[in-house]
């Protein structure tokens, strides 16, 4: 059975498209222009092993905010798409990934209910690269939880450098994404005692 996802986004700021191959290999296709968050989408594809087109016109005149969100937005409705009933996955998983003097701790739960917790080192550098604004990563958390519908806990305990800082978040949601997402051959069904998530 296939379990992929595809959703297309348009407004008067935005127009987005994206597909996901949860069965993948981390094939990346993604064009924002936003060079930076381009990079963390690489790194989700080939970290969860999905396969990941995005393609994003946005109004960058103005700024990258609306072309992340929305992003995200269309992201997490194509991952939740993808994911159909759940039935058989391994629902819980986390993850700990350490990119030189930064870490980051991942705890996700496909519930069916967007929640995030999130928490980094205070301090950062306000920008990477030339226009991912470091305040947005939060945002695009946010904006993908609300759509893929999951219980997301990121936490950086520790840090410096604001590239690392941010990549080893996307690269540890990745790992457990991937794991959570899994199918356990121990599940028959649903993995709630509703039935349902």
């Amino acid at each position: 059975m296939s379990r992929t996802g595809r959703v297309e986004r348009a407004t008067k700021e935005t127009k987005v498209a994206v597909e996901i191959d949860l069965d993948g290999s981390g094939v990346a296709d993604v064009s924002t222009g936003v060079g930076f968050f381009d990079h963390m989408l690489d790194q989700l594809a080939k970290h969860g092993l999905f396969d990941l087109t995005v393609r994003t016109e946005g109004d960058l005149h103005i700024d990258s905010h609306h072309t992340m969100e929305d992003t995200a937005l269309a992201l997490g409705a194509a991952f939740g798409q993808a994911l159909g009933d759940k039935a058989g996955i391994r629902r819980f998983a986390d993850a700990k990934v350490p990119l030189d003097e930064a870490l980051a701790e991942v705890t996700v739960d496909v519930s069916g209910r967007p929640y995030l917790v999130h928490s980094e080192p205070e301090g950062m550098a306000p920008v990477i690269g030339r226009d991912y604004d470091t305040t947005m990563t939060r945002h695009i958390l946010e904006s993908f939880v609300a759509q893929a519908r999951v219980a997301l806990h990121v936490r950086v305990p520790y840090g410096r450098n604001a590239h690392h800082i941010v990549e080893c978040q996307f690269k540890a949601l990745a790992r457990a994404l991937r794991q959570a997402c899994e199918p356990d051959p121990r599940v028959s069904g649903v993995p709630s005692t509703k039935g349902a998530l």
